[in-house]
């Protein structure tokens, strides 16, 4: 198989892009820029609102080179947002002021205050569309007379910026990490995506300067720890601080509509698993089958190759898991083994579509799927009290499947808190002490979702590091994690996150991993135990935590293009 993906590099430089060589979008850091909070487009080049300097930049996407265009406006454009540009004339916001100016003399002129702060500005032609997450609407105004035409509701609860592309309205939400297409003329929603990086803050169509074809291109600003140098600490050298991060990538989408789904950005990952035998107690263990869960394929996730590692396994399905299976004629404490697997991974951010509307008639759930997904077989506690009464609160007297399984997901995340605990208690004890793991999250949803009727299973295991600009590098997640899928008759499984969008005390929490994934999410597993131990001597209880260490290991290899064909 011929495998094609995109590293980081270089800029390209003149005399490369003029010798016909293909312009290869990529991440662009801008020289100068802290905190970008707006992008517009503008002929061939990018321009970039600078919040922090106020800087406008024009920035040239083959060569990265960057201009500033305001160099005696800088002042009207401190801590500004929302740019947009159509014709001869800029837009932008600032506070709950929106402003609009000639290009040529950029000197801004009130438009329009609101009794909020404005996010985001887009224009249409003579159609002004203001953003704002305080007051939850898009408002659209016309411009000459200016008057109010109509309000949108937003579609996800962060700062939202938005610019316009023919009949489309598109926004990209802050808190969400999420890309929205909107009908420019109704509102309503077309389809979303989630962004490969966190802090989307602004988004333009840029057409490729070889094919023509629209680009999408998303800014994204914010802050990362690093270790800093400090020779004149007196309390160490190294010291932990924050810099500003700010830069523009392009977001690829492929939107499969028959199928439900939307998915973004993918990377080629290599993923290991490995057991590194050294016992705690003594044991003496006849015919082991020690059997470890292997990727899965998904619409999202493509498993190109896996290998072992150490010593070699079969592998069996397992209610359609694949599993590998390591077998010893017999292990004794004082044997040392290495085994395990490494596995070549496509990995993309997915997002379903389904609406309320969408599962109105539904068919009943199978009786295999109510004999198996609605009982409690892992200790759930689903026949105590405090379980029974949390599961009727949670819905009231709600019916549809996704309100259903909404309202107790924002049930629990009014009552958790998240915290690593030392070991997965029940979700009785989980709910009266109000703090859990990502474990015990799953266990109370779980719990709540099938004493109202939902199918529900739990799914992981392990997440790569976020760093997509750390390629070629080997990279270690510090915790496993979990989360659960639930089942909508006559379509299938569909994901949902545990603890991650419990990010708001009392809400409104984020629906961004609500029927959606981020691309750093290594599926394995689905509904059967990650990793079990069988011996022929079953007497012996010793656990897998006190046999062998575990080692996991994820190496990005690149971005993938844009398309799985």
């Amino acid at each position: 198989m011929q495998l094609e993906y995109a590293q980081s590099s270089p800029a390209m430089t003149e005399t490369q892009s003029t010798a016909g060589q293909r312009f290869q979008p990529r991440t662009i850091y801008p020289l100068g820029a802290y905190a970008i909070h707006g992008i517009a487009t503008l002929n061939d080049a990018l321009i970039a609102l600078d919040s922090v300097r106020g800087y406008l930049l024009k920035i040239d996407p083959v060569t990265d080179n960057t201009t500033i265009l305001n160099s005696c406006q800088v002042d009207e454009f401190i801590d500004a947002t929302g740019l947009a540009i159509w014709e001869n004339t800029l837009w932008f916001a600032r506070e709950q002021t929106v402003y609009f100016c000639d290009l040529n003399t950029l000197k801004p002129q009130i438009f329009t205050t609101m009794p909020y702060p404005v996010d985001g500005v887009g224009v249409w032609q003579t159609t002004i569309y203001v953003s704002s997450q305080k007051e939850g609407y898009i408002s659209i105004f016309e411009f000459n007379p200016q008057r109010l035409i109509t309000r949108f509701p937003l579609p996800g609860v962060g700062a939202e910026n938005l610019m316009i592309r023919g009949e489309e309205l598109w926004l990209c939400d802050r808190t969400e990490q999420s890309v929205y297409c909107l009908d420019r003329a109704t509102g309503e929603l077309q389809f979303s995506v989630l962004t490969p990086y966190e802090g989307p803050s602004g988004l333009t169509f840029l057409p490729h300067p070889q094919t023509g074809e629209d680009l999408l291109y998303v800014s994204y600003a914010g802050e990362e720890p690093y270790i800093r140098d400090n020779p004149n600490n007196p309390e160490g050298q190294f010291e932990l601080t924050f810099r500003d991060r700010t830069f523009i990538h392009p977001l690829y989408i492929q939107f499969n509509a028959k199928d439900h789904y939307a998915l973004s950005n993918g990377f080629l990952i290599e993923m290991s698993y490995a057991e590194e035998m050294l016992p705690l107690e003594e044991f003496d263990l006849k015919n082991v089958e020690w059997r470890i869960a292997l990727p899965a394929e998904t619409h999202r996730q493509r498993v190109l190759k896996v290998e072992p590692i150490g010593l070699p396994f079969t592998e069996e399905i397992q209610d359609g898991q694949r599993v590998a299976v390591f077998r010893f004629d017999g292990l004794k404490f004082h044997e040392r083994h290495l085994f395990g697997w490494k596995a070549l991974l496509e990995v993309r951010g997915i997002k379903y579509l389904f609406q309320p509307d969408d599962v109105d008639n539904i068919p009943p759930l199978p009786p295999e799927y109510q004999a198996r997904y609605l009982v409690d077989d892992d200790e759930l506690a689903m026949e105590t009290p405090i379980i029974q009464q949390a599961a009727r609160e949670a819905i009231g007297t709600e019916t549809n499947l996704l309100r259903k399984l909404l309202k107790i997901r924002n049930y629990v995340y009014d009552r958790l808190s998240y915290s690593l605990t030392p070991k997965i208690d029940t979700p009785d004890v989980v709910l009266e002490r109000g703090i859990g793991s990502c474990g015990e999250y799953v266990g109370v949803l779980l719990a709540l979702a099938r004493l109202n009727g939902i199918a529900c299973r739990t799914v992981g295991r392990y997440k790569c590091p976020p760093k997509a600009n750390q390629q070629n590098i080997p990279l270690e997640p510090d915790y496993n994690h979990v989360w659960l899928e639930f089942y909508i008759p006559g379509y299938g499984w569909l994901p949902m996150e545990s603890n991650p969008d419990d990010v708001v005390e009392r809400g409104p929490y984020p629906t961004r991993f609500f029927m959606g994934l981020p691309w750093y999410h290594a599926e394995i597993g689905k509904g059967i135990p990650f990793e079990t131990v069988s011996a022929a001597n079953q007497g012996i209880d010793i656990s897998i935590g006190e046999l062998a260490i575990n080692h996991v290991r994820f190496t990005i290899l690149g971005e993938l293009p844009p398309s799985l064909e």
